[in-house]
């Protein structure tokens, strides 16, 4: 039976793919500044900084849940399209990007002066995940399989995080004004759209309907 929890965060932190193991170490031994809890989870993709701007979730499905689909990618569809209806409903112009769109979509980007950044989550976009009118990504989506399921995790910006504090902690300060244009946030795109608490208790209830007829 599926299982999920959506929360927020407290205070920040700086999350890292499990691919990135190696800066993990490095930032643990290394990272200097205020206190901030270095994590590596179990998903992948590139690092993400959470707090307070983000709501969060992990959904847990058994193998051969309908939501899997055929492979990695479309594993990700359900998901992503129900953010984006949650996110709609609130009057917030976005979509779910479909793998036939990602291509194109990232040329665009490319051709506006902004790389991919793949060390960041939020600098790269995968299928399905969900973005503005210009691309812009609002919505990151990673998993972890297992022979048991699949966990599906989440990030959704509210506001817009500060993308100096993850740049400069990856030694990647150079960056920051590409992942400031690579991404929006709910309140950028509608002011006032969408609260913590407001955004928590609809995706919950999307998810209760989707997943618990």
């Amino acid at each position: 039976m599926p299982q999920w929890r959506v929360w927020t965060y407290e205070q920040p932190a700086i999350v890292l793919g499990c691919s990135q193991r190696a800066v993990y170490e490095r930032q643990v031994a290394t990272l200097s500044g205020p206190p901030m809890e270095v994590l590596l989870r179990d998903s992948g993709g590139g690092a993400v900084l959470t707090g307070p701007w983000m709501v969060g979730l992990s959904l847990a499905l058994p193998t051969g849940h309908p939501w899997l689909g055929q492979g990695l990618l479309e594993s990700y569809r359900h998901l992503g399209q129900l953010f984006a209806q949650v996110l709609m409903a609130q009057g917030l112009p976005v979509r779910a990007l479909p793998p036939a769109e990602l291509a194109s979509q990232q040329a665009a980007l490319i051709a506006r002066g902004l790389p991919v950044l793949d060390w960041a989550c939020f600098g790269n976009l995968s299928p399905w995940e969900v973005v503005d009118a210009q691309g812009r990504k609002l919505v990151g989506l990673a998993q972890r399989r297992r022979q048991t399921g699949v966990l599906l995790v989440v990030g959704l910006l509210l506001t817009e995080p500060p993308w100096a504090v993850l740049c400069d902690a990856l030694g990647r300060g150079e960056d920051v004004v590409v992942l400031r244009q690579r991404t929006v946030s709910c309140d950028a795109l509608v002011p006032a759209g969408l609260t913590v608490k407001d955004g928590v208790a609809r995706l919950a209830a999307r998810l209760k309907e989707e997943l618990c007829p």
